[in-house]
């Protein structure tokens, strides 16, 4: 995807909660082209613009993996705090 169908992707599958707007956007792709994590390559649209497309590199989907795996240990651990499968009985 190019920068800005990627920030109206990520909007609408967070059902909003994300409104990414280009100061933001870009400079975080750049740092991840730069660290090698995507991989961007220019085309020109069908209006014959010339747009930056993005994909996740190998190396990025390896990190991806990791930064998912510990995000669900992290998660797990917060939802054990804050959803108790059973709540103690109160001891006045």
């Amino acid at each position: 995807m190019y920068g800005y169908q990627l920030a109206k992707e990520m909007e609408k599958k967070s059902g909003g909660y994300f409104h990414l707007k280009e100061g933001t956007l870009y400079p975080a792709l750049h740092r991840l082209e730069r660290d090698g994590l995507i991989e961007g390559h220019w085309e020109l649209s069908q209006s014959g613009q010339s747009r930056r497309y993005y994909h996740v590199s190998t190396r990025g989907m390896d990190r991806l993996d990791a930064m998912l795996a510990e995000w669900n240990t992290f998660s797990d651990a917060v939802n054990r705090i804050a959803r108790p499968v059973s709540l103690p009985a109160y001891v006045a």
